[in-house]
C-alpha cells in the first residue's frame, strides 16, 4: 500500500499492476536495507522493475533505506543511467562523437527527432522508442552511427532511418504474434 505521505503512484505497466511493482520494490529494499552502499543497487533494481524511476519509488527507497529524499534524487540526477521518465521498449542513441558529428550525426539526430516526434531524453507516445545521444561507439570509420538497444547501425543516412526503425517494430510484432 502507498503511504499517504507519498501520494499515489502512477507507475502502472501492462505486465504488472502498481501494487505488485511496489511489493517487489519493498522486497528489494528489505533485502538491501542494512547493507552498506545499498542505494545504487536498489535504484538499479527499481529501474529494472518499473522501467524508470517514478517519484513514488524514489520516496519509498528514501524511507526504506533511511536516506533523505534529496540524497536519493541527487544520485538519480547525477548518473545518466537513471531515468525518471518512462523509457521506450527500444533505446536509440545517436553518436555525436567527432567523426560521427562531422559525417552527419547531427543531421541524423535531427531526422530522428522529426520522424519520432520527440526530443533527446523523451519517449514516443506509444513507448516504442526513447532517444538519447552518446559520444562514441568505436565505429568512427563507419560514421555516422546510431545504436538501438545493443545493435550498432553504421553509415546511417536519414533516408534509411524508417527502414531501420521498422526492423524493431517488426520484431515486436513478431513477438506478440508468437505469444498469441
Amino acid at each position: 500500500m502507498v503511504d499517504k505521505e507519498q501520494g499515489s503512484c502512477c507507475c502502472c505497466t501492462e505486465e504488472a499492476g502498481e501494487e505488485e511493482l511496489l511489493a517487489r520494490l519493498d522486497e528489494v529494499i528489505a533485502e538491501y536495507k542494512d547493507k552498506p552502499g545499498a542505494l545504487i543497487p536498489v535504484l538499479q533494481i527499481a529501474q529494472a522493475i518499473f522501467g524508470y524511476l517514478p517519484e513514488c519509488a524514489l520516496r519509498r527507497i528514501s524511507l526504506g533505506l533511511n536516506k533523505s529524499y534529496s540524497e536519493v534524487a541527487g544520485v538519480v540526477s547525477f548518473y545518466s543511467f537513471f531515468s525518471t521518465q518512462p523509457r521506450g521498449k527500444h533505446m536509440i542513441r545517436v553518436c555525436l562523437g567527432t567523426a560521427c558529428y562531422v559525417r552527419g550525426g547531427k543531421q541524423t539526430l535531427e531526422a530522428l527527432k522529426e520522424r519520432l516526434g520527440i526530443d533527446v531524453g523523451e519517449t514516443t507516445a506509444d513507448r516504442n522508442f526513447s532517444l538519447d545521444v552518446a559520444r562514441c561507439f568505436g565505429a568512427c570509420g563507419l560514421a555516422p552511427a546510431i545504436m538501438i538497444d545493443e545493435d550498432v547501425h553504421q553509415r546511417v543516412k536519414a533516408a534509411r532511418l524508417q527502414q531501420i526503425l521498422d526492423q524493431y517494430l517488426d520484431q515486436d510484432q513478431a513477438a506478440v504474434t508468437a505469444k498469441a
